[in-house]
């Protein structure tokens, strides 16, 4: 090994340590606790990924894992006894001696030439570090209904898609019907819906109406659309900012398609992404217009569920694997309208579904696609549509007149685009 490589991959060890000791030195100052500085600050950390480095440097040298394990070991050792000295004050937390451990073995990874893999690895730790008050602030917040709701689907995922049959069971047209890319589908929405649950329980509701908007959106845009509409009967001075955290809960259903697609099928992406992209930016401006307009704040909040229960992943997945059934039908049996017609129709109901639908068939060769482009474009309008009656039917007056603009707007750039396309 040249030394440039070798003096490197040091180098990257001592970044990690001073990396993760600067965390813990900011720690210790910010909480004035002189108990706590007895064990490691920056230096010590610097050297605990010196030490990892060098371990795996001598394990090399001697062609002996078992040095590496001696000298891990040792560490461990320093690391207990100085634990049990601070546990002897009153002080129980071991965060940092797991973090010193943690820093060791990304030092080790260094040497090994897994330098992205210990680099990742250290700004977790950070990450995990700093965040302290916010994630304990999390589990706060967190039900005993979403912790069993979260078990449930984790443990249904875990043992129930590894076992499901990767292949079509049926001839045509229930040759589309793929188990293990059905729950699949369902794990990947779920996922995105969980992620804005998150920042929902983090952030909360209230920090202002346009955030709400945006979390509401990874959430469900429909839920969030009927929430603002619902309160604009009781806050009828708040139309605009209830409007533009509608139109920009639009805007994230746009990028949720696009997110879909990209997974499923990069192919369907690289058609769709242009004309996804400019009728999401039709609401975008409308949301901007909105934005500059003068408005009040608002601190209600508006209330999401645990989308991570276990009988809205299974109807999703029944919903799922019924319109890629009901989609392939009308393709073999009434051509390209057919397709057409299921997506409006399914649109109607969840975009989600007829999005990773058409992903899945033109990914399979079952549609082309330009038509899966085509029917997705539907699938959006007619959600829009949708969601654009729900304000007009049970949203004031004043959030009517506020949103119509921008909802028109929307419409006549989704069905310019289709009309284009």
């Amino acid at each position: 090994m040249d030394q440039h490589s070798l003096f490197f991959r040091f180098g990257v060890a001592l970044f990690i340590g001073l990396l993760v000791g600067l965390q813990r030195e900011y720690s210790y100052d910010e909480s004035g606790d002189s108990h706590e500085k007895t064990f490691a600050g920056v230096r010590t950390f610097a050297l605990f990924g010196l030490i990892g480095c060098a371990a795996g440097f001598l394990a090399d040298l001697f062609s002996e894992p078992w040095v590496f394990i001696a000298i891990l070991m040792a560490v461990g050792l320093l690391i207990a006894v100085s634990y049990y000295i601070t546990a002897s004050t009153g002080k129980r937390g071991m965060t940092t001696e797991v973090a010193a451990m943690v820093t060791v073995v990304a030092g080790a990874l260094c040497y090994w030439e897994h330098i992205a893999l210990a680099v990742a690895i250290a700004v977790i730790t950070t990450a995990l570090l700093s965040f302290k008050l916010e994630l304990h602030g999390f589990v706060e917040q967190l039900t005993r209904e979403d912790i069993i709701a979260a078990l449930k689907f984790a443990l249904i995922t875990a043992i129930v898609l590894p076992i499901l049959p990767n292949e079509s069971l049926w001839p045509p047209p229930f040759d589309v019907l793929n188990p293990y890319r059905i729950w699949l589908m369902v794990v990947l929405i779920s996922g995105i819906s969980f992620l804005g649950y998150v920042l929902f329980k983090i952030l909360g509701s209230r920090r202002g109406i346009s955030l709400t908007g945006f979390l509401g959106g990874l959430v469900s845009s429909t839920a969030t659309t009927l929430s603002f509409a619902q309160r604009s009967r009781q806050n009828s001075g708040l139309a605009k900012p209830f409007a533009m955290a509608i139109i920009i809960a639009w805007t994230v259903m746009f990028i949720r398609v696009l997110i879909e697609v990209w997974v499923v099928n990069r192919s369907l992406f690289e058609v769709l992404w242009l004309p996804v992209s400019l009728a999401g930016l039709a609401a975008l401006i409308f949301a901007a217009y909105l934005y500059m307009a003068p408005h009040e704040d608002d601190e209600g909040d508006v209330v999401v569920s645990n989308p991570f229960e276990l009988r809205p992943a299974i109807t999703f997945g029944l919903l799922f694997g019924l319109i890629l059934l009901v989609a392939r039908t009308a393709q073999l049996y009434l051509g390209d309208t057919g397709v057409y017609i299921s997506s409006f129709l399914s649109g109607l109901a969840d975009v989600d579904a007829i999005t990773l639908s058409m992903a899945e068939l033109s990914g399979n060769g079952e549609l082309t696609l330009k038509i899966a482009a085509r029917a997705i474009v539907i699938a959006i309008m007619a959600n829009t549509l949708v969601k654009g009656g729900i304000v007009l039917t049970s949203g004031s007056i004043s959030i009517r007149r506020t949103l119509l603009p921008g909802f028109l707007l929307i419409m006549v750039a989704g069905i310019s685009i289709l009309v284009l396309m």
